[in-house]
């Protein structure tokens, strides 16, 4: 039975009463956070176990050599999809440094075996990932009829000791995912702290993972007033706290605010899960996600690689890293992305700590398929002792750059141009330890006055994903059936019924009355030959919803299907 847990969730939006627990709880909370000890002062006052490999210090996760380790990766449900071994290679080949595994205790799902655990560790540790194991069992206890406890998983754990012990370095186990609903949340706190007991009790080093309540989503603040509580029943120290980020937080503030509680008071935490695309219930803020984690260094890991009962949510098309979806293109290469932030784990050899030595530089880029709002650039690659791991594209002005896009292959199109006016760009390589190379040479581009490439061959896939009253998601498709790239593209199309689009990721809608045009986002900016590229929106609607009939790429027809 494969269901994808993102759409079995229950998000519900908070009503007015609701808002006001959760304020107080919040409040609760942020006064329990100042008034409990510290991270620091608590291992002052009770002994710590000497820390093996990954561990917690001072609010940081580290690794055994005293480096601090920054999660950048996304989960993978490999008990749904256990034949799909390549997908840790794939993942990490785009510049994870983490993965994610989805497991089963046997209690709701085929139980993943000793042997098969064994084997993803070491496909982890051959493709030079940190393999973080979690246990999907729990999910939404207490509001899922189905799902198993956090003391059942715990005991699935203990049943795997003698194939972790010793992993330390490598495998952060995650309790059980998203182990209580919308639900008593409350009943939270005591089998978290009693799993994470009981699996020290039975000798395990490792740092423990733990999920908050309200499917992962913490909305009532309970893993937030309880985490100082949670911390010190720990009597090693090595344990960092997950929240999961979906529609819930669909603010800057919401999300600034929980991460920066536990920051202050010195409690670990990264973002285990988020998803970017907006649903029935409202709209997450990744960019803001993927931006403060960047800026506080705190791991995220986003959902999810490919399978999803709703694609969606699937960074691969049909797990093949050469066709990422819009999702997976912003987290991968997007700003503040894994191919921008990510670096390997010193356990592997990457990291400051033992690789020092800068990529070459690359070659001078050249321009091709120049446009008046974008340019394609490509480059020799450069070489490093370890690897290169992805290239960053500046504009030059003078003495100024000004970061102008990322890649992890020797080519990129810049977009956003101005038409008719000239750039200067450079590219630089870095590697997985962060080391930057010398600046490439230079290349000089004017962009042309107008227009860009025409819509050829192409056919539009427009589908409505999901519709509740008033309103709906919709998803199109865009597909270049030609044999060149389509670049700087302008899709046309007309609704029926009087709907607007109200939100929209993946590209900017401008609408006058029926009439819609749509331009890509950076990451959308090309369609290669035989490839596609899909937006998807939040619209507004009457009693009826008629799929538009005709549609328009650069002002040719394409074929609707």
């Amino acid at each position: 039975m494969r269901i994808a847990p993102r759409t079995t969730k229950s998000t519900t939006r908070k009503s007015p009463p609701t808002v006001l627990l959760t304020a107080l709880v919040t409040l609760l909370g942020l006064l329990a956070l100042a008034l409990a000890p510290t991270a620091a002062q608590a291992q002052a006052e009770s002994p710590r176990a000497l820390a093996t490999g990954l561990h917690i210090s001072n609010g940081r996760l580290l690794e055994g050599n005293g480096n601090d380790f920054v999660m950048r990766g996304v989960n993978h449900a490999h008990t749904w999809y256990p034949t799909q071994t390549q997908s840790l290679r794939d993942v990490k080949a785009l510049g994870a440094n983490t993965v994610r595994v989805v497991l089963a205790d046997g209690h709701r799902w085929t139980k993943n075996t000793a042997d098969d655990v064994a084997a993803v560790v070491a496909q982890c540790k051959a493709n030079r990932l940190i393999c973080v194991l979690e246990v999907h069992d729990t999910t939404g206890y207490g509001e899922e009829a189905a799902a198993g406890t956090l003391d059942q998983a715990a005991d699935y754990w203990i049943g795997l000791k003698s194939v972790l012990a010793g992993q330390e370095d490598y495998v952060i186990i995650n309790i059980g995912n998203e182990p209580w609903g919308n639900t008593d949340p409350a009943g939270w706190t005591a089998p978290t702290i009693a799993a994470v007991q009981k699996l020290r009790a039975a000798g395990f080093q490792h740092t423990i993972m733990v999920d908050a309540p309200n499917w992962g989503q913490d909305w009532q603040g309970v893993m937030r007033a309880n985490a100082q509580s949670v911390y010190n029943a720990d009597t090693t120290g090595n344990l960092i706290f997950s929240i999961h980020m979906y529609s819930v937080f669909d603010t800057a503030a919401e999300i600034t605010d929980y991460l920066n509680a536990f920051v202050t008071a010195k409690l670990p935490i990264l973002i285990g899960e988020f998803g970017g695309p907006a649903d029935q219930w409202g709209d997450p803020d990744e960019d803001t996600m993927m931006a403060t984690a960047q800026q506080l260094k705190l791991g995220y890991l986003a959902w999810s690689w490919s399978g999803n009962t709703d694609p969606i949510l699937d960074l691969s098309i049909g797990f093949d890293p050469k066709q990422l979806s819009t999702w997976g293109q912003r987290v991968f290469n997007g700003a503040n992305g894994i191919a921008q932030t990510s670096k390997e784990a010193t356990v592997y050899g990457g990291g400051t700590g033992t690789d020092t030595q800068a990529p070459t530089a690359p070659g001078a880029p050249t321009a091709s398929a120049t446009t008046a709002t974008s340019t394609t650039l490509t480059w020799a690659a450069a070489t490093d002792n370890v690897a290169v791991t992805g290239y960053d594209v500046v504009r030059v002005n003078g003495t100024t750059e000004t970061a102008a896009a990322s890649s992890t292959t020797s080519t990129v199109t810049v977009t956003g141009l101005t038409a008719a006016t000239a750039y200067t760009f450079a590219v630089y390589a870095r590697d997985a330890a962060g080391n930057r190379s010398p600046r490439s040479a230079t290349v000089n581009v004017t962009t042309s006055p107008g227009g860009g490439t025409p819509g050829v061959s192409c056919s539009v896939a427009y589908r409505v994903v999901g519709e509740w009253q008033g309103g709906f998601q919709g998803d199109i498709t865009l597909r270049n059936t030609g044999t060149a790239a389509l670049t700087n593209w302008t899709l046309a199309f007309s609704f029926a019924n009087g709907q607007t689009i109200s939100n929209m990721w993946g590209g900017t809608p401008t609408q006058s009355g029926a009439n819609v045009s749509v331009v890509p986002a950076s990451y959308t900016a090309t369609i290669p030959a035989a490839g596609s590229v899909s937006v998807g929106f939040i619209g507004v609607k009457g009693a009826t919803n008629a799929a538009p009939t005709a549609f328009t790429l650069n002002g040719t027809a394409c074929t609707a299907t």
